[in-house]
């Protein structure tokens, strides 16, 4: 459920407006990255002048996998067949990793923004940078996607859907070993998972099977180690607790919180003690924060700045230097 698609309808369905909006006061620095089409979920390359995620542009059917520059929004499209969700840079910043349906038309489409209908053809990519030399990593013709890297580079991690239940799985990252299943937490659907810094512990949100679809889902965030041991519960508050981001420090994340009655904010929290500061302040949809590597950045999605009447995200970039959350 970090899928574009499936958080912009989430919020519709919620009655969320995304009409126009302009940053608050009690904001950090942000400023808009200027990049065509609409798009949401980007993350940053390992030098933070690149970022990688899912946009649709004039003349794409669907969404596809586009890298886009930091400063001045320049994109270039990786895939142009399927639909593709999650994508990320490898800890190097040689190669790309995305899921896709590229390969498997005939199954059912599902869609990305629906858990009790998410795309079976949906597998994992890796590409050059450029989008050549693609290989495909995974081969169950079940939902594998929600992918993320391990710092060090030697993991990847993935959300798959098996008979309705969703776990985490991982497997080593040239997709050569065994692939290896974290999580068997019956009825509760895992996914939306990081790797911390030490690149063993990883952060995840879960909900629970039986409010799957219900207005104002419940979430809640955990971190486990990739072996499966040592499950800890993170957030202990109600509500939606969504899409967490761990930070280079290895001490916070960032991560949405749904304020009443339907409002999503970003929140940068504490692992070991829990406090947390707000980093964002409007009325409109702002999501999907990621930090880059030296912990100066944050980049999200937002609907401040949607022109009036429209849905539609764009890419934002706020200064965040100023909280000292480098790595340590």
């Amino acid at each position: 459920m970090r899928k574009f698609e499936f958080v912009v309808l989430f919020a519709v369905t919620l009655g969320f407006s995304f009409g126009f909006d302009t940053a608050q006061a009690g904001e950090l620095d942000v400023r808009r990255i200027p990049h065509e089409g609409e798009g949401a979920e980007f993350y940053f390359g390992p030098h933070g002048k690149m970022l990688i995620g899912n946009a649709k542009l004039d003349g794409d059917a669907t969404h596809f996998v586009y890298t886009m520059r930091v400063d001045d929004g320049a994109m270039v499209k990786i895939n142009d067949k399927g639909e593709d969700a999650c994508a990320h840079f490898f800890p190097d910043g040689k190669r790309l990793i995305w899921t896709s349906t590229r390969d498997l038309p005939e199954l059912p489409k599902g869609g990305y923004s629906d858990p009790n209908n998410y795309p079976q053809g949906a597998e994992l990519y890796s590409s050059a940078l450029d989008g050549s030399d693609v290989r495909r990593l995974t081969n169950n013709q079940v939902y594998d996607a929600e992918v993320a890297v391990s710092p060090d580079g030697k993991w990847i991690l993935w959300s798959r859907q098996i008979d309705g239940e969703i776990d985490l799985w991982r497997m080593p990252a040239d997709g050569s070993g065994e692939e290896q299943q974290i999580t068997f937490t019956k009825g509760e659907q895992e996914g939306g998972a990081f790797y911390l810094p030490d690149s063993e512990t990883i952060l995840f949100r879960s909900w629970d099977i039986s409010s799957q679809g219900q207005r104002g889902m419940p979430m809640t965030i955990y971190t486990i180690k990739h072996d499966g041991s040592g499950k800890k519960q993170v957030t202990t508050e109600e509500g939606t607790n969504w899409a967490p981001y761990p930070a280079p420090d290895g001490e916070h994340f960032a991560y949405v919180k749904v304020l009443p009655p339907h409002n999503f904010e970003i929140f940068l929290r504490s692992l070991k003690t829990g406090e947390e500061k707000r980093l964002t302040h409007n009325d409109s949809f702002d999501g999907f924060p990621a930090i880059s590597a030296d912990g100066k950045m944050m980049t999200f999605s937002s609907g401040r700045q949607a022109e009036e009447g429209k849905r539609e995200l764009h890419q934002y970039v706020m200064d965040i230097s100023s909280l000292n959350i480098g790595p340590r």
